[in-house]
């Protein structure tokens, strides 16, 4: 029997077992990471904003095949074929579709008609009140230790903040690993965690050995926050290449930027008129200059030199600060297992006041 305060409003919604989703990690939540959360009893997030549309069908498939429980899917919400992809996901019974920016509210009212859970990942208070106005489901509040895009309030201020302003369930992310975090998330007011790097850092991630050790030897203090990959805040782990990235100018690095943007739509089967209206919309609603446009390829392209390709000489390592306190790769299964039990005993010494 699990502990009745791990069944929370996010269980419910999600129709999983517990309070834990692993989130859609570009180039690394896969079918087998997905599906090996959701059999565990979590809510495994597929990332499809890495994929085109015909490996996004191949991987849902796979997902079904391996396991009954509900899932997820990660879109990117200024993809071309997002219509499609949200067609794909109602026809097959995804469960919830999750965002790594807000998606716009006519995406979201596609959702809600088709009756998909709807939960997009913030970064400050004002935030998830604009999008629980437009009717999501569920936010995802990721303070300033998070991985890869992050914002600047840490999650001990951002998540109590978040969760007074709306009234649907939050899911805390940024700096957890483990069953305490869990109940400090529950006592701040969240509906359970949303944890990336715990997730890539386990046998079923897809992520190369060596990389993995990489991650493994990092401590807390081993990432940085940079600007210089694609113009925007990203806690990456501190390596040459990122010491090479902060040393270059805006000038060396746009060539590189550009070849990164090309790359990424031919992976991605992106047209050239969607990466054109893509930019200008960037540039319109962000305030962009058509070099920070440019820019925006190069964190897919770089994290999937190290996560696909095992590239450490070229790529990046997107990361949290929890990263400093892992040191061990378990099944997604003993994770999951590990996790619940150390809430429930940490809930249980609480209650006996020690």
């Amino acid at each position: 029997m699990t502990h009745p305060v791990l069944r929370t409003t996010a269980t419910e919604l999600f129709g999983v077992r517990f309070p834990i989703v692993q989130t859609g990690m570009g180039w690394v939540a896969g079918a087998r990471l997905t599906s090996a959360t959701s059999a565990a009893g979590g809510l495994g997030i597929l990332a499809s904003a890495t994929m085109t549309y015909d490996q996004l069908v191949a991987a849902v498939h796979e997902v079904q095949s391996r396991t009954d429980q509900p899932f997820g899917v990660n879109l990117r919400a200024d993809q071309d074929d997002v219509d499609q992809r949200i067609a794909l996901i109602d026809r097959e019974g995804v469960r919830v579709a999750s965002f790594a920016q807000a998606p716009g509210e006519r995406v979201v009212k596609t959702l809600k008609d088709a009756g998909v859970v709807t939960m997009p990942t913030i970064g400050a208070p004002r935030h998830a009140e604009k999008v629980a106005g437009w009717g999501v489901d569920a936010v995802i509040a990721q303070g300033a230790e998070g991985g890869g895009h992050t914002g600047v309030i840490p999650t001990s201020l951002l998540l109590p903040q978040v969760v007074d302003a709306v009234d649907i369930p939050v899911l805390a992310a940024g700096g957890f690993t483990d069953g305490r975090g869990l109940v400090a998330a529950l006592a701040w007011g969240a509906a359970g965690v949303a944890m990336g790097t715990r997730f890539l850092l386990t046998r079923e991630s897809t992520v190369p050995d060596d990389v993995k050790s990489v991650y493994l030897a990092t401590p807390v203090t081993g990432t940085v926050v940079t600007k210089r990959i694609d113009g925007y805040p990203q806690r990456v782990i501190r390596t040459e290449v990122v010491d090479h990235l902060e040393r270059g100018g805006r000038i060396t690095s746009l060539p590189r930027a550009l070849r990164n943007a090309l790359g990424f739509r031919k992976l991605t089967g992106t047209s050239m008129r969607a990466l054109v209206k893509e930019g200008l919309a960037m540039k319109r609603n962000q305030g962009l200059t058509w070099s920070q446009v440019a820019m925006g390829a190069n964190a897919p392209m770089l994290t999937r030199a190290t996560m696909v390709d095992g590239r450490l000489e070229t790529g990046i390592l997107p990361t949290g600060q929890g990263v400093g306190v892992i040191d061990e790769l378990p099944t997604v299964e003993e994770l999951v297992t590990r996790i619940v039990h150390e809430a429930e005993q940490t809930l249980a010494r609480l209650e006996k006041g020690a």
